[in-house]
């Protein structure tokens, strides 16, 4: 059996010490553009996959201040990979900086459409017009645009176009799946009484 080498550093000497192997971790997700799984951190920088998760732990608690001062940043595990976010409590520094203090926010009506979508995917823009009892034509493209719905396919009977939410949802929510959304039916009595709306009108196309 080949020998699996060891990873190196940015000098070519392997990462055999505790805080190189942090630091190869820290660096790669320092450049990641999305929350990137375990497997494949492991495999950036050489190690066994049950060596980088408790890793990834030990990140996530430093960044927190188990050593120290808590840092404006933090590590945390969404849509199935890990990445380093600006923390919440200095959204408003961030934001100033990167938006020159215009607050990019969702209408009431796109996050109500997103809600809609998010706990019945894949459906159709009818069904969650029926649902909402407005059309959702233009918001939906928004929020195609903005990254946070994707086209699901066709529904075989209607031939609808079905949409779902993306791995950008999840990311902007914090969640690591969709089985993390809230439950809406302790807060919704008698939702298990409803009766399913009538969705066979056929969708306009886009």
């Amino acid at each position: 059996m080949t020998q699996r080498p060891e990873p190196e550093s940015d000098q070519g000497q392997p990462l055999t010490s505790h805080e190189d192997r942090l630091g190869a971790l820290e660096a790669v997700l320092m450049v990641a553009e999305q929350p990137v799984p375990a497997a494949d951190l492991a495999a950036a920088v050489g190690l066994p996959l049950h060596h980088v998760q408790p890793l990834l732990d030990e990140l996530r608690a430093e960044a927190d201040g188990s050593s120290g001062r808590q840092r404006g940043f933090e590590l945390r595990e969404v849509a199935g990979g890990w990445r380093y976010y600006s923390r919440e409590r200095f959204s408003e520094p961030v934001s100033a900086f990167m938006l020159g203090g215009q607050m990019a926010k969702l209408s009431q009506a796109a996050l109500e459409t997103l809600a809609v979508i998010a706990y019945r995917q894949p459906v159709s823009r009818s069904a969650v017009a029926a649902i909402r009892g407005v059309s959702v034509d233009g918001v939906v493209r928004t929020l195609v645009t903005r990254g946070l719905l994707d086209i699901a396919g066709t529904d075989p009977a209607t031939g609808a176009t079905l949409y779902m939410t993306t791995t950008e949802f999840l990311e902007r929510l914090g969640l690591d799946s969709l089985d993390d959304l809230p439950q809406l039916s302790p807060h919704l009595p008698g939702v298990g009484d409803l009766v399913e709306a009538d969705f066979s009108e056929q969708e306009p196309g886009l």
